[in-house]
């Protein structure tokens, strides 16, 4: 699946990804290849995507992620 992770300065991922592990507003979340078309809140906290195997951390802060067409796109206020 494609995976975009965008802050108000600068895309700061574009790329494919197996999966990918959010902080929702509800509690943590996973994404997966082919995933039903899903829109939600996020809170602070880690943001984790695998790309060929390796997994990838960051922190963010606020945002949302919408998946649809098999695209994650996460807008988050801050990558800290």
């Amino acid at each position: 699946m494609k995976l975009e992770i965008l802050t108000p300065e600068a895309v700061f991922y574009s790329g494919d990804a197996e999966s990918v592990t959010l902080p929702g507003a509800s509690g943590s979340f996973q994404i997966l290849n082919n995933h039903a078309p899903v829109i939600s809140a996020l809170t602070g906290g880690t943001l984790s995507f695998s790309v060929n195997g390796e997994v990838r951390r960051i922190r963010v802060r606020d945002g949302w992620v919408e998946m649809h067409s098999n695209t994650v796109t996460v807008c988050t206020d801050e990558i800290l």
